[in-house]
């Protein structure tokens, strides 16, 4: 059957029309409700994710629905305090999954993972000095167990860079944005903080499975990826013979990167470089939650497609672990003279910076 994606059902299908079509299933809970039981579903494909009801008496003949099924549904779309709802009204599982294409329910990134890896590899390279930061990196991004993992890792099951390579962009950006604070502020030990940028989130290679499940580890749920990433990297430490107090000021930039234990930081930032890892981790982790928001907000306006510069004030649905709905405001007009000269000079975009990808 000819599969309709969750981008589509979100942006071009009208309210209230039906549709047909196989998805994953990224989260299954059944409640009881005022009219009889209901199960909340979080369907999956590559383009996006979508929240689903199972209203009764459906919901009574599911006697079981889990993470990672792959399901056939039918049902509709409609909208509830001006935001999207999509009700099931028929499900059957997929009784041949194997036949199905994975690229189809795998979210990606859009830079292909290899090329970030290669461009953080140039970047540690071009800064880094003093040689046992250099071969603590290079080790580490050599081991071949981590760069496998590394290839296919998401951040984070579902908070932000949520898919396949996620982890290594989420890295090369906040590595990148602390070399920019280092430029700002060159009392900074620059690449003490660049390289704790780059692996402060290490740990979550084995804090996640990844793949089509992307659930919490037995490991990640008892340790979690900060401990997690200390475990990983204190041998590397150790073979590198970094200076001991390189390295401790290392591994309490990783422990605080989260910033305050309500958070889920072991210890809160005690250095200006641990301040700043901390800000650059939560800073790239909440414009990937905007962009994702964004990228689901339906133009309205033909006329807003033709004319970039122009529109509304467009809001996000409500993202329940904001607390809130994002806000997608009309920028500042261009000049477009300016920007045409400048793209002659910089046709790359923004160098070591992931940035550019992403507009």
């Amino acid at each position: 059957m000819h599969r309709i994606c969750i981008k589509d059902i979100q942006k071009d299908i009208p309210v209230g029309e039906g549709v047909c079509s196989v998805f994953l299933v990224g989260s299954a809970q059944k409640s009881e409700g005022k009219n009889g039981p209901f199960w909340a579903v979080k369907l999956r494909d590559s383009t996006g994710t979508l929240d689903a009801k199972i209203w009764t008496p459906l919901s009574q003949n599911i006697a079981e629905l889990k993470m990672g099924d792959f399901v056939e549904v039918k049902g509709r779309t409609s909208t509830f305090r001006e935001q999207l709802q999509f009700t099931i009204e028929a499900l059957r599982p997929v009784d041949t999954p194997e036949e199905l294409v994975m690229s189809d329910f795998i979210q990606t990134s859009a830079v292909e993972p290899s090329e970030i890896l290669a461009q953080i590899e140039e970047k540690i390279s071009e800064e880094i000095t003093y040689a046992p930061w250099k071969d603590f990196c290079k080790s580490v991004l050599k081991d071949q167990r981590i760069r496998a993992k590394l290839l296919l890792a998401p951040a984070a099951k579902s908070v932000h860079h949520a898919y396949a390579g996620g982890l290594l962009e989420h890295m090369f950006s906040v590595a990148s944005l602390c070399l920019k604070l280092s430029d700002h502020y060159p009392e900074l030990d620059r690449q003490t903080l660049f390289v704790a940028g780059l692996f402060h989130d290490i740990g979550k290679l084995d804090e996640l499975s990844g793949g089509l499940a992307n659930d919490y580890t037995d490991e990640g749920k008892m340790l979690g990826h900060i401990i997690q990433g200390i475990l990983i990297l204190k041998p590397f430490l150790e073979k590198a013979k970094v200076d001991p107090a390189l390295a401790l000021h290392f591994e309490h930039l990783i422990l605080s990167h989260h910033g305050e234990p309500e958070f889920g930081a072991p210890r809160v930032p005690l250095s200006p470089e641990a301040f700043c890892l901390h800000y650059a981790d939560n800073m790239d982790a909440k414009l990937a939650q905007c962009r994702e928001a964004f990228s689901q907000i339906t133009d309205k306006k033909e006329s807003e497609k033709e004319d970039p510069e122009g529109g509304e004030i467009a809001w996000s649905a409500w993202i329940n672990l904001l607390g809130r709905s994002l806000c997608k405001m009309p920028q500042t007009p261009k000049a477009k003279e300016k920007e045409s000269s400048k793209a002659k000079k910089d046709p790359k975009g923004k160098q070591g910076s992931l940035m550019g990808f992403f507009g």
